[in-house]
Order: structure tokens, then sequence, then C-alpha cells
């Protein structure tokens, strides 16, 4: 179901924003601090009052179809993807976790994975193999090992052989505990098929082997879990008081049958229903709809967005500027070298007691030189055309 562009009227022009937009963002980030059930509050280890950026599955997700070469430089999901984005001043890398049938968890995007065997494509569920059949696939750690080929299906059905320029092993969740450059943060998102409807029992079994890892591994990781499936967020919560729970929706661009998944306002009523800390939106939801940002603050939740527009710095300049705390993107490198020149960090920490009163001076903004506040204004007009494509 397409959804019409904003008018150019309802996008925030400059004059809308507030004056210093990244004290607003300070004041109501919920990044750094929660409260669980009983009050207690929730682990910290996050950096306050800091526009927030994180490596898309690592340096970025593979787009084996696209002309764009860094879309298949580095194997997405990867220890050596992980590590390379954590060379940038990046906060978070975001990858996705399943369980495979002997209940370990593995670091894989996909529902299905492919190979080739005799000439035919072969495809199983992710969930339904064991582990030793999930690392069986691709590249091998052992030294003339040769893996199974691994191959990928588009959403259009194109299959294409998974070959990036700097190739690694598939992994679990406990090597990337070990692996991964300390303290790096790690936003895991709990992956599951859309097309599946769980029952009680099966998420709390895939839940607790996730719970089990992280328990015995992450130390003191920051860490976030997310989830597009509502009932995997709500139990999540549910089974530990120690991490923040995100809420991941794409804001009505696709509809579902399970209605909370089809607007950010259901997303909102989920995470205020449920104890959830935050949204992850696709950003494409947020531009169309701006006053959502609104929403979102007032209910105490933090908003972090994903999705390719993430790839441009002018977008990720404009959701800083309407309140947006953080950004999941494929282009590290250069997202981060945008964000450093037109944010400044705070010149001390602060503490919870003073979260919302610090004064206007402990928190810089500076906009890039090269965008005059006239060429911003425009910017923000062009957003109904951003969104329409």
């Amino acid at each position: 179901m397409a959804l019409k562009a904003v008018h150019v009227s309802d996008v925030p022009n400059l004059d809308q924003v507030q004056e210093n937009a990244a004290l607003a963002l300070f004041r109501s980030s919920c990044l750094s601090v929660g409260v669980n059930g009983e009050g207690e509050e929730i682990k910290k280890g996050y950096n306050l009052g800091k526009f927030v950026v994180m490596g898309h599955r690592g340096s970025g997700m593979n787009m084996l179809q696209s002309s764009d070469g860094r879309m298949k430089s580095i194997k997405e999901n990867s220890i050596l993807s992980f590590n390379t984005a954590a060379q940038f001043p990046i906060d978070f890398i975001e990858f996705d976790v399943q369980v495979t049938k002997d209940d370990c968890p593995v670091i894989f995007h996909d529902i299905f994975i492919l190979t080739e065997d005799k000439g035919a494509i072969v495809e199983k569920r992710t969930t339904g193999i064991t582990l030793d059949e999930f690392l069986s696939y691709g590249p091998q750690k052992e030294p003339g090992k040769v893996g199974k080929p691994l191959f990928r299906k588009t959403k259009d059905g194109k299959l294409f052989e998974w070959k990036v320029q700097n190739d690694d092993y598939l992994c679990t969740l406990e090597e990337v505990f070990q692996k991964v450059e300390y303290p790096m943060g790690f936003n895991i998102e709990l992956k599951f098929d859309d097309q599946v409807v769980y029952k009680e029992e099966e998420l709390t079994r895939i839940l607790q082997a996730i719970l089990k890892v992280v328990n015995e591994y992450a130390k003191d990781r920051p860490i976030i879990f997310s989830s597009f499936q509502p009932d995997a967020a709500l139990s999540i919560r549910k089974l530990q008081n120690t991490y923040p729970v995100f809420f991941l929706t794409n804001g009505g661009s696709e509809i579902y049958t399970d209605s909370r998944r089809n607007s950010l306002d259901e997303a909102i009523k989920l995470c205020c229903l449920g104890g959830l800390q935050g949204i992850v939106s696709e950003v494409k939801a947020i531009l169309r709809n701006p006053g959502a940002v609104t929403r979102i603050k007032e209910s105490k939740l933090a908003l972090i967005t994903y999705g390719q527009l993430n790839n441009v710095p002018e977008v990720v300049y404009m959701q800083h500027l309407m309140g947006v705390e953080g950004v999941i993107v494929d282009l590290v490198k250069e997202i981060t070298e945008a964000v450093s020149d037109y944010i400044t960090t705070p010149a001390k920490d602060v503490g919870e007691n003073n979260l919302f009163e610090e004064e206007e001076k402990d928190m810089q903004v500076k906009t890039r030189p090269q965008f005059s506040q006239l060429e911003l204004s425009f910017l923000l007009k062009l957003i109904p055309e951003l969104i329409r494509n």
C-alpha cells in the first residue's frame, strides 16, 4: 500500500526548528538511561547527549545486485565487517540474530540460507538447520577447507552468488562478543519470519538461548535489543531488566496482518503499554510524518532510524535537527565524517540527576560550512520528493 508524500507546508522549516536542537535532543534522550518495571535503572553505558551512529550489519549490508562497489565490499554480519566498522567513531554495530535448530544464536539476516548442489539451488530455513551445518556455508575458518557456495535471493526473486571483495566466515553470537573490539555497543536485532505465527513458548525458547549468551559474555558492553516482531520485543522486555528494548517498524510502508506493525502511532502505543524504551523507524516514515517525532518524544521514547536514505549526509542532518537521536547506516565512513562535521559533543559527562537541567553552554552545535541556511531550507522542501522515490 503506497503512502502519499507529505505536502511541503507540512514539513518543518528552519524557523520551526528549536534554536538549539541538539540540546533538546540531549535532554529528551532515552538511549542513556531507562527504568525497568520495578523502578530500577536499566544498565547504562551510552553516550549522553550524543547523536548516535550505528553500523548496519557492521560496515553495511550487501546488495549484490548494486552497481555501487561499497555495497559488496565487505561481507555483512561478519567479524570482519564488525571490526572494520569499529575503526570509525560509531557507537553501535547493528546485526541480526537467529537461533539454530540446536539452540545456538547465530548472526545471519536472511530467513532462508541458499546453496548450490549439482547445479540446483537448495534452500533451507536458517532456524531449521544445526550449528554445524550453518557454519559449513561460505568461507571456512580452517585453512584449506572449502565450504558450500552461498547464494542470495533478492525480493524480486533474482539469484546471486554471494561473493564480495572481502569475504569472511559465518559466525555465532558468542564469537561476536569474544572477537569484536570492546567497548563497541551492540544493537541486537531479534530476527523472526514475518510469515510465521509464533507461540509464546517458542518465542521464550529462542529468546532465552540468546539471553544465555548475552548474560555470559556482555559484561559492561552497551547492548540494545530490537525486533520487528511485536511479541518478541515484549517478551525480551519481560525476560530481562538490564538492557533497553526498541520496537522496529517501517511505519506503514508495508501493511501486515498484525496492526501493531502498521504505523508509528501503533508503535508508540506498543512501546508505552509494554514498557519498551524506544522505536527504530524506517527513515521515510519519519520524513513523511515529522509530527510523529514530537509524539514519540512526548511519550518519553528514544527514536532511531534505518533505511537507505540514511546514507545521505544531508538527510541525517535533517533528522538531527528534527530531534531523531540516532541513525543506522551502511556507509559508515562517509556518515561518521559528516556527523563529526556538524555536531560537537558535550565537553563533559552529565549525570542522571541533571540530565534535564544542563545549560545551553554545555552543548554546542555547528552547521557544516557547506550548508547555508538557504540551502538547508531548500533541502527540507525536497523531503516529499525524497520519500516519493
